[in-house]
C-alpha cells in the first residue's frame, strides 16, 4: 500500500511540474523569450508527467500540432497507468 501511495504522489507531484514547465514554455514563446527545450517537456511527460503534460497541452493549446507529443504523452500515460493498475491489483490481494 505505501508504494502505491509514494508512486501516485510522485505522479501527482511530475505532473503538476510538467504542466508548470508546458505553460511557462508557452508564455515564453509568447514573449519571444528563452524557451524551455522540447526535450525537456518530452522527458517530463514520458517519465512521470503525463497526464499533466497531455492537460497542459490543451488547456495552454500549446504544442498541439506536433504529433509526437501526442505520441510521447500517450506512450507515458499508457505505462504510467500500467505500472498504477499493477500496483492496486498487487494490494487489493
Amino acid at each position: 500500500m505505501k508504494l502505491l501511495i509514494t508512486y501516485s504522489a510522485a505522479l501527482a507531484v511530475i505532473s503538476l511540474i510538467t504542466l508548470i514547465l508546458y505553460v511557462v514554455d508557452k508564455k515564453r514563446a509568447k514573449k519571444g523569450e528563452w524557451r524551455i527545450p522540447e526535450a525537456t517537456l518530452l522527458c517530463f511527460s514520458f517519465f512521470g508527467g503525463a497526464i499533466g503534460g497531455y492537460f497542459a497541452m490543451f488547456a495552454a493549446r500549446h504544442k498541439t500540432k506536433h504529433w509526437y507529443f501526442h505520441l510521447v504523452n500517450l506512450l507515458g500515460l499508457l505505462w504510467q497507468i500500467a505500472l498504477l493498475v499493477l500496483l492496486l491489483i498487487r494490494v487489493l490481494r
